[in-house]
């Protein structure tokens, strides 16, 4: 009978073990990473980030602040790779893998490709290390987005979020 009792506690354990790390496993991340990719001419652009939700929350000017540094969605900083040199708003941009940054302001966007793709978040961003910067305006969007979301299109791509659009312009 004791050993009965000893096979039934380890395989109670076992399941107890089996079902918990299953449901660890299923848990949705709480700003999960997405990216979106296309092409411009011969280049391929690939946009890697972190997708946070509004979930009721002020976004512009509140729990992204205007006049500093962002990453540009959530957890570690956001990466844009392309395979070939770009004009980005009529700069010059390298191939290569990017950290992606922005400092918001209500009426202007500073938008920051900088050398140090692996960052977390932008706690270690440097001015330093940016390769290139440009000025884009930011326009309220069609549509409320839950989630950050980056889009590829003919004229470049853009960032929305909320209740805003920040198209940049790539040729």
């Amino acid at each position: 009978m004791k050993k009965y009792h000893l096979i039934h506690k380890a395989a109670l354990l076992a399941f107890s073990l089996i079902f918990s790390l299953s449901a660890f496993a299923q848990k949705k991340m709480e700003s999960p990473r997405d990216s979106c990719s296309g092409k411009i001419n011969k280049a391929t652009i690939t946009i890697n980030y972190g997708s946070p939700s509004v979930k009721g929350r002020k976004i512009w000017g509140a729990l992204v602040p205007y006049g500093q540094v962002w990453r540009t969605g959530a957890n570690e900083a956001t990466t844009f790779k392309t395979d070939h040199e770009l004009m980005i708003e009529g700069k010059a941009l390298p191939a290569g893998t990017y950290a992606f940054f922005a400092i918001p302001g209500e009426t202007s966007w500073t938008i920051i490709f900088n050398k140090t793709a692996n960052q977390w978040g932008a706690f270690n961003y440097a001015m330093k290390d940016d390769a290139l910067r440009v000025e884009v305006k930011p326009k309220k969007s069609a549509a409320m987005n839950e989630r950050l979301v980056y889009k590829m299109n003919k004229d470049g791509f853009s960032l929305s979020w909320e209740n805003l659009e920040v198209p940049v312009g790539i040729k």
